[in-house]
């Protein structure tokens, strides 16, 4: 058993251990912890400054250290999503890889670990990005911001929360019908513009909600179709070597690093969403209740990315000039050495379903409460693929890319044609499911220890990824395939600016022409097909207290938790024959015991203090459980997985003050500290692998590919592959402040906070995921119909390469996000909208260790959305 024996530990038990023998009372006793917060759904709300005041009285009712926002709170910010309205929480930070904010990290800690639940339950996900691997960390883009009704973020621990969060646990709470009124509608139409894309797409919701006479049965219904474009362009840089490896250069040290791949990159999707969620409530008593939720979600994430890019040290002699010194060389010229162009084209439509049955029988004694569920999300991906290849002289620049000695011949299409190799055809398919069910009592006490709640849950995710790769594709050049002209791509040099450019329907039209004849490659079914299935089953005690100033909860869970995964390893060159005797079975067991305690003091003077104290657990990635590999074959890197991984262990420890100085004002301050007993961390190590090229472009392997990183007539090369591994103890410190009030009838406030967080692993290693510093400011201004706000998030920098997406290990640069909104409102009934995110058009920027090693540097554009909202 994994518990350890602490002062924490024997101090829960000690407290438990006299609470069955209290008096259990005859009157209406205190409500359980977090009672009081949920029963804020009925509280009406008209406006900013009684949205804030309704998110303050959540977490002043909190027993934990929590924050929260509301259903006005969400609309008022410059949002298309979940996670874009987060961003003002404190000690909250948004990633945005692709210009909006997808997935979160709570006190400094890896998205990965921190769980998020809809209405107490976990929403399934699929990935939706070809190549990308499944991830734990809840993709915020799923949820349409419409169907909430309030959002909190726990930061301190419960033994009543369900286990695996490591730096938060999110709770969003939909709409119910019995708290809105009868027949009311509200919804929403907007355009979402991309200055980027130059693309107006259009977006639309309603929710309407109905109950009947007596308020003991009701039914409502949110439906949502969001569309927005995606512009992605830039540099990107697939690795470094040193110039020592190119004899005929002049112009640098031996030592010099060089950019191996230049790439100007260009991402293009339109992405839709159209998702319905139904609640129906129904209260036969008051002491009854029951509640029937359905949600329905079906993306679409089509996308379309073109990479133009050098390849310096697959001709080596050929770079007969390097421009720079130090650590980077940053120009230079080759003649005759080959210029790639990746075409990917991708299908991806995500489909999630959930039914999701809770009951309550509450008295002023006692109570029991259940919920059963089952969420499902699958996607089958495809990729047509084509590489067309120009040989000829050139000149690059590390920031802006190609500029050819020929432009003519450089956008000629019939100088682009496939060298040995022209492309291929894929398809990921991967499913997820969560099944769940979860029954909880609680008795009320006249005493100080006034409620004891306990309960059991049983939940099981299953995992499954498969890959299949088809190769053989003919040779032909971009004449036969078919171009569309040249592309207009912003900051890089002409060649790099104005390539030929295939267009996405060329390339399917292409591939599809032949995708009957092409042949199964086996290294990629092999080394990216897996499943993993995860059953936890938990049992948790839970005493609440209140005397005087003082009142929390003391609590232990203890949790059985049960891992089995399957993957195929094989010996010497791939292949699909005898695949059952290639398939490996791995299965792990742990348990955990899992103590907890919060107590809040209030002075009575609108001053709180909160301390919280538990033991966590948390898991890796599902991908990272097995012994996967997911290779690129063109620069010899790759990510996988390890099946000997130890869950994350953690004690967390919490302390806040707030003190709510007037109506809808606070001043807070927290100290967070998180002593971990286990770490995983991911490091890049040297493996034999075999080079599929080796079977899909024999031409092109044997002539190219030998002596290349160590590659081998058998067809196995030396690969950089990037594994998790446990690393031994880590800890993350740190402190948030935060700042919120209206100034008196002038219609202007502000809100803001800062965060700050510090973490390192056993070795001294950095933590992924965690700015040192964030910020967020937020002033605003509301009187009579009009109503203005403007958000502002800065974060330092941070890992995140290698942690989520699959790529080499990178870290991130500091990023700046600038939104505004601005409204009208007619008659309490209507309200005329204008929004804007990334006003400042930020430059996301990834680097290899130093800031000189560029990795990746996007811009993804300005966003406009204009909205016309209604209620009736």
């Amino acid at each position: 058993m994994k518990a350890r024996k602490t002062i924490l530990s024997a101090s829960i038990f000690a407290a438990l251990a006299f609470g069955p023998g209290l008096a259990m009372a005859q009157d209406t006793a205190a409500p359980a912890a977090g009672t009081d917060a949920t029963e804020l759904d009925a509280v009406v709300v008209t406006g900013i400054r009684a949205s804030l005041e309704k998110s303050l009285d959540t977490k002043r009712a909190n027993v934990t250290v929590s924050e929260a926002i509301t259903a006005e709170d969400i609309g008022k910010f410059a949002n298309t999503n979940v996670a874009e309205a987060m961003s003002q929480i404190p000690g909250v930070v948004l990633d945005r890889r692709f210009g909006q904010g997808e997935r979160v990290s709570i006190d400094g800690t890896d998205p990965s670990l921190n769980l998020s639940f809809l209405d107490g339950h976990p929403v399934a996900q699929s990935i939706w990005l070809y190549g990308e691997q499944p991830n734990r960390g809840f993709d915020y883009t799923l949820l349409a911001p419409e169907i909430l009704g309030r959002l909190e973020v726990i930061k301190s621990s419960e033994a009543r929360l369900t286990e695996g969060s490591l730096g938060g646990t999110v709770l969003m709470h939909t709409r119910k019908p019995l708290d809105m009124d009868a027949h009311s509608i509200a919804g929403s139409i907007s355009f979402n513009y991309n200055d980027q894309g130059g693309d107006t797409r259009p977006s639309g919701s309603v929710i309407y909600s109905w109950k009947n006479l007596d308020e003991r049965f009701g039914v409502n219904v949110a439906v949502q179709h969001y569309e927005e474009t995606v512009d992605r362009q830039g540099v990107e840089i697939f690795g470094y070597r040193k110039a020592s490896e190119f004899p005929n250069q002049t112009g640098a040290a031996p030592d010099v690093d060089v950019a191996n791949f230049v790439n100007a990159a260009w991402f293009q999707q339109t992405r839709e969403r159209d998702s319905v969620n139904v609640n129906l409530q129904f209260k036969p008593s008051d002491e009854l209740e029951f509640n029937l939720g359905g949600l329905y979600i079906k993306e679409s994430f089509d996308n379309y990315n073109q990479s133009m890019y050098n390849f310096l040290t697959q001709r080596p002699g050929a770079v007969d000039r390097i421009n720079g010194g130090g650590v980077v060389a940053t120009g230079g010229h080759s003649n005759a050495n080959p210029v790639f162009y990746d075409n990917n084209v991708r299908a991806s439509e995500p489909e999630t379903r959930g039914i999701d049955l809770t009951g309550k029988y509450q008295t002023d004694a006692w109570g029991v409460s259940g919920q059963i569920g089952h969420s499902k999300s699958e996607n089958a991906l495809e990729q047509w693929f084509i590489e067309p290849v120009y040989t000829g002289g050139y000149s690059w620049d590390l920031k802006r890319g190609l500029t050819f000695d020929n432009p003519a011949a450089a956008t000629n299409p019939a100088n682009w044609a496939g060298d040995g190799f022209m492309g291929n055809y894929g398809v990921i398919d991967t499913e997820t499911k969560d099944t769940y069910g979860q029954v909880d009592f609680n008795v009320r006490f006249d005493s100080v220890f006034n409620n004891l709640q306990f309960g059991v849950r049983r939940g099981k995710h299953e995992e499954d990824y498969r890959q299949n790769v088809y190769g053989g594709l003919p040779v032909a050049d971009l004449v036969t395939v078919g171009t569309i002209g040249l592309t207009d791509l912003r900051g890089f040099n002409p060649g790099s600016a104005h390539h030929v450019q295939v267009g996405r329907q060329n390339v399917i039209d292409y591939v599809n022409r032949y995708r009957g004849g092409l042949r199964p490659d086996p290294g990629s079914f092999l080394n990216n097909t897996f499943a993993v299935e995860q059953t936890n089953t938990a049992a948790y005690v839970q005493a609440d207290f209140s005397a005087g100033a003082w009142r929390g909860n003391l609590g232990l869970r203890y949790v059985e938790s049960k891992t089995d995964g399957q993957g195929y390893a094989y010996g010497g060159a791939p292949s699909l024959d005898n695949l059952a005797s290639k398939l490996r079975k791995t299965s792990s067991k742990d348990d955990f015991l899992l103590p907890s305690v919060n107590v809040v003091y209030d002075t009575g003077n609108d001053l709180l203090f909160r301390f919280g104290a538990a033991k966590v657990i948390a898991w890796a990635p599902y991908n990272q459980l097995v012994g996967n590999t997911f290779l690129n074959d063109n620069t010899f890197t790759g990510t996988g997985g390890a099946s000997d991984l130890d869950p994350y262990e953690s004690t967390n420890y919490s302390l806040s003050a707030e003190w709510y100085f007037a109506e809808q004002s606070v001043l807070a301050a927290s100290v967070f500290y998180k002593d971990i007993d286990n770490y995983i961390i991911s490091l890049p190590r040297t493996e034999r692998q075999f080079n599929s090229n080796a079977q899909t472009a024999p031409v092109f392997y044997q002539t190219r590919l030998v002596g290349m990183n160590g590659c081998t007539t058998d067809g196995f090369c030396d690969y950089s592959i990037t594994r998790p591994q446990n690393a031994g103890k880590g800890k993350v410190k740190g402190f948030t402040l935060s700042y919120q009030q209206p100034f008196g009838e002038t219609g202007f406030g502000l809100t803001a906070n800062y965060t700050y967080a510090d973490g390192e692993g056993a070795q001294g290693t950095d933590l992924p995921y965690q700015s040192r510093d964030s910020v967020a400011i937020s002033p605003y201004y509301e009187k009579g119909p009009l109503a203005a706000r403007v958000s502002y998030n800065w974060r330092s920098d941070y890992i995140a390469g290698g942690y989520v997406a699959g790529a080499p290990i990178s870290s991130v640069d500091d990023y700046a996000e600038l939104g505004a909104s601005v409204s009208w409102t007619f008659d309490d009934r209507l309200t005329v909208a204008l929004e804007g995110m990334n006003l400042l058009d930020s430059e996301y920027r990834q680097y290899y260790t130093i800031e000189e090693r560029i990795a990746q540097r996007y811009h993804t554009g300005r966003r406009f959305m204009a909205s016309f909202r209604f209620k009736f």
